[in-house]
């Protein structure tokens, strides 16, 4: 008898868990609201956590293909420019975690989860079929899209931080709006001066403020995001709004020479006709229980489970970690028994996703510091270094 999984939304999240099913022997609809895939022009770190999951899954020579392995994390003043902490990745990464440390594009990433889905037989893929609301029957779920119902013995919403099926199983209304905009450009490094091109991850922290820039795309491409605190657009929903940048620059007048330059350079270096694009950040309050994870026949993964904001570089990260442990507790089910492995499944994630959520937001917090509280941060940097911008307990798991 065949075991059948609905996943609700078919971005990295989705399909890191239709690959998992499908390795666990499940027959997996995808339903994604887009008619076509269209993951946007951002970058995202892959910590050895995620990477690890990735190889177990057959994925490390299309990682190879697409992503950049940097050589450290460099922390500098984002006023003054100097250096504040520096940590190597690369090989101590590997050497330390058994993993590396991966940047990529959200679209790289995506495709080759999706490719690796789509290649197996049991995987189909819907789109312009949006979940529009569903049914938890006891014995099976049932689901309507815009044209059409589906049966399955179970429901995985992985539907993003504006999530139906979390408001069909929660019902805990909108995520928050957390005061920090995320301004964000991708820029061809053959296009920069040599002396703003990089191979590292380089965070820039400053008074209400931080940047992040990264290769990405085998080094070719550099992500840069900078993240201010203000109002956000109108309407938040989404994370892909037109941005001013005049606004940007008028926001950054106190920054270092070396990063107002990356900046200014950000026009010559991009083919897109709008060179920043604007994510208005939303989170959640951490996990408080298994049971804001999974209820019954239905659980959700990545965002629409656990939100958080990006300052631990862990968003994709969890959605994948997550759809790990889901494969291996639907190994374990049949359709009889798929409320007891997603409840199992929800028991093994809640805690640690809980730890994730509340840490990036204390990062937050850090990065922006100001007064007195921004000098003991960097003095404590610069003393510490590695030590105290490495994270065992996040990478080793």
């Amino acid at each position: 008898m065949s075991k059948k999984l609905l996943i609700a939304g078919g971005g990295i999240g989705g399909m890191a868990a239709a690959l998992a099913a499908a390795r666990a022997g499940w027959q997996v609809q995808v339903l994604e609201r887009a008619s076509a895939f269209s993951e946007v022009g951002a970058g995202v770190q892959i910590g050895p956590n995620v990477t690890r999951v990735l190889h177990a899954w057959g994925l490390q020579e299309a990682l190879r293909a697409v992503a950049a392995f940097p050589d450290a994390l460099l922390v500098r003043d984002a006023a003054s420019g100097a250096e504040l902490g520096y940590m190597q990745l690369g090989e101590r990464a590997q050497r330390l975690y058994g993993a590396p440390y991966a940047t990529i594009h959200r679209a790289d990433l995506h495709q080759a989860l999706a490719a690796a889905a789509q290649a197996k037989s049991q995987v189909q893929v819907h789109a312009g079929q949006a979940l529009a609301r569903y049914e938890d029957q006891g014995a099976a779920v049932q689901a309507f899209s815009v044209s059409q119902t589906w049966q399955a013995d179970a429901l995985i919403g992985a539907d993003g931080l504006w999530s139906e099926v979390r408001q069909g199983l929660l019902k805990d209304g909108a995520p928050r709006v957390s005061g920090h905009l995320a301004w964000r450009a991708m820029l061809r490094q053959a296009d920069l001066p040599a002396a703003l091109r990089s191979q590292c991850v380089t965070v820039w922290l400053g008074p209400r403020m931080h940047a992040v820039q990264y290769p990405v795309r085998r080094g070719e491409w550099l992500n840069l995001i900078v993240v201010t605190e203000g109002a956000p657009p109108e309407n938040p929903h989404g994370w892909d709004h037109q941005a001013n940048a005049y606004e940007l620059m008028a926001r950054m007048g106190g920054a270092c020479a070396p990063l107002r330059d990356l900046l200014h350079a950000a026009p010559q270096a991009t083919v897109n006709a709008c060179v920043w694009r604007l994510w208005p950040l939303c989170d959640r309050a951490p996990v408080r229980a298994a049971g804001e994870m999974a209820r019954g026949r239905v659980a959700l993964l990545g965002d629409a489970a656990h939100p958080m904001r990006p300052y631990l570089a862990q968003g994709a990260g969890m959605a994948v970690e997550d759809a790990d442990m889901l494969g291996r507790c639907l190994q374990q089910a049949d359709a009889g028994t798929a409320p007891q492995q997603l409840a199992r499944y929800a028991q093994a994630r809640w805690a640690r996703c809980a730890r994730v959520q509340a840490r990036a937001a204390r990062n937050g917090e850090i990065f922006h510091a100001s007064g007195l509280v921004r000098l003991a941060r960097n003095a404590a940097m610069r003393l510490l270094g590695a030590r105290l911008l490495d994270a065992p307990w996040l990478y080793a798991y």
